[in-house]
C-alpha cells in the first residue's frame, strides 16, 4: 500500500491562534501552505480562560463578533483580605472555539490548505514530518505552532521545561460582574485561582506549578465549594478542562532539521506570560510574524529569518523577563500576602524596573 505524501512551501502543524495566523500570513505572502491539525475542528475542545486584552482588536477587527462580554476591571484576592480593585483594565471574554474558526477560516480565505485530523508521529533528520497513519508531510519550512508540548519544538532542542498544569469548570455565576477575579495564595503554589464572568456562567479554574499537580483536583473543588458558599457560583459544574501553560519564557524562533528551517510561534515558542499565563494575543501577533518571515524566507530573502529573530525579541523579551523574575522570586520563598501582591500585574511594584533583577 503506497503512503500519502503532502508536500507545500511552507508546513505549519497546529491550527490555534498561533498556527492559523502564521498560515494566514503565509499564504497571503504569496507561499504554498499547508496546515495540519490533530483535532477535528479548531478550537474544540476549548483549552483556555478565554479571556483576551481589549486591543487585540485593532489587529482583529471581528473580535466583537466572537465576544461574550466586557471585562472592564480586575478584582484581586490575597488569601481571605478583602479585593484589591484594578480599574481600567479592559479586555473581553471571547468564545475561543469561534475565535478559532475566525482565524482557520482568514487562513482559508488567505489560499492556505487546511487539513483536520492530521498527528504528527516523528519529525526525520532531513525534516520530513510523519503522520501516526504513514502519511508525509515535506516543506521548505516547518512552522510548529503545536502548543506548550511541540513536537516541533523537542525534535530542534526546543521543549519547553517549565511547565504550569492547569484544571478548569464551567459554572453558574450568581449575579452579573465584569470583572475577572484572581485568587492569589500560598496554597496554590506557581500560579493562581480565576473566576472569569461569561454572560451568567463563568470559567472556574486554578493553575500549579507541574510538580505538585495532584493538588489540583481538591484544591479547585475547594475553592469551588467557597465560592458557592459564598452565594457567588452555583454549586454544579461541567466542562471539565486543562492543559499545560509554559512559563520559562522564549526559545530561538529558528533551528535547522537537515536543511529546513523549523520555526516556532506561540505556547511552542514559549511566549505564554509565565506569571498570568496569559499567551493569545502573543500568539496571533507571533504567528503572523512568523508566517510572514516564512514566505520572505522561501522567497528567495535569506535575511527574513534573521530579522523575525530581532522582531520578536523587541516585541516579547522585556515583558518575559519581567515576569521570569517575578516568577523566580517566590519561587521556594516563605510567601506572605505582600510578597503575592508584589509580584502580580496589578500591583504597581510588578512594573518597576527593580523586578525585573530577578530574571537570569
Amino acid at each position: 500500500m503506497r503512503t500519502r505524501g503532502v508536500t507545500a512551501d511552507i508546513l505549519v502543524v497546529g491550527l490555534g491562534p498561533a498556527g492559523a495566523a502564521a498560515a494566514g500570513a503565509a499564504a497571503a505572502g504569496g507561499a504554498r501552505v499547508v496546515a495540519i491539525d490533530a483535532r477535528a475542528a479548531p478550537g474544540c475542545p476549548v483549552q483556555c480562560a478565554e479571556f483576551v486584552p481589549a486591543a487585540l482588536e485593532a489587529d482583529l477587527p471581528w473580535l466583537a463578533e466572537v465576544t461574550v462580554q466586557p471585562i472592564r476591571q480586575m478584582r484581586t484576592f490575597v488569601e481571605a483580605a478583602p479585593p484589591d480593585i484594578t480599574a481600567g483594565f479592559p479586555g473581553c471574554m471571547i468564545d475561543r472555539a469561534a475565535f478559532d474558526r475566525y482565524l482557520a477560516d482568514d487562513a482559508a480565505r488567505a489560499g492556505a490548505r487546511l487539513l483536520s485530523r492530521r498527528r504528527i508521529g516523528a519529525i526525520g533528520a532531513d525534516g520530513t514530518l510523519v503522520g501516526t497513519t504513514g502519511e508525509t508531510f515535506r516543506a521548505r519550512v516547518v512552522i510548529g505552532a503545536d502548543g506548550p508540548r511541540s513536537l516541533v519544538g523537542a525534535a530542534t532542542g526546543r521543549a519547553n521545561t517549565a511547565l504550569v498544569e492547569t484544571r478548569q469548570l464551567m459554572v453558574d455565576l450568581r449575579s452579573e460582574q465584569d470583572a475577572t477575579d484572581i485568587f492569589l495564595s500560598a496554597a496554590y503554589p506557581g500560579g493562581y485561582g480565576w473566576l472569569f464572568p461569561k454572560a451568567g456562567a463563568a470559567n472556574l479554574g486554578l493553575g500549579l506549578a507541574a510538580g505538585v499537580r495532584p493538588r489540583l483536583k481538591p484544591l479547585l473543588a475547594g475553592l469551588h465549594a467557597r465560592l458557592a458558599g459564598q452565594g457567588t457560583v452555583g454549586r454544579a459544574a461541567w466542562g471539565l478542562t486543562g492543559g499545560a501553560i509554559p512559563v520559562g519564557g522564549r526559545h530561538p524562533v529558528a533551528a535547522w532539521r537537515g536543511s529546513i528551517p523549523m520555526l516556532l510561534a506561540g505556547d511552542a515558542l514559549g511566549l505564554a506570560n509565565p506569571v498570568t499565563g496569559a499567551g493569545i494575543a502573543a500568539a496571533v501577533q507571533s504567528g503572523r510574524l512568523v508566517g510572514a518571515a516564512a514566505a520572505a524566507w522561501v522567497s528567495g530573502d535569506r535575511t527574513a529569518l534573521e530579522l523575525l529573530e530581532e522582531d520578536m525579541a523587541l516585541l516579547f523579551d522585556a515583558s518575559l523577563r519581567r515576569a521570569r523574575g517575578h516568577r523566580r522570586a517566590l519561587d521556594g520563598a516563605a510567601v506572605d500576602p505582600d510578597s503575592l501582591r508584589a509580584h502580580w500585574i496589578a500591583d504597581p511594584r510588578y512594573w518597576t524596573e527593580a523586578a525585573t533583577e530577578h530574571a537570569a
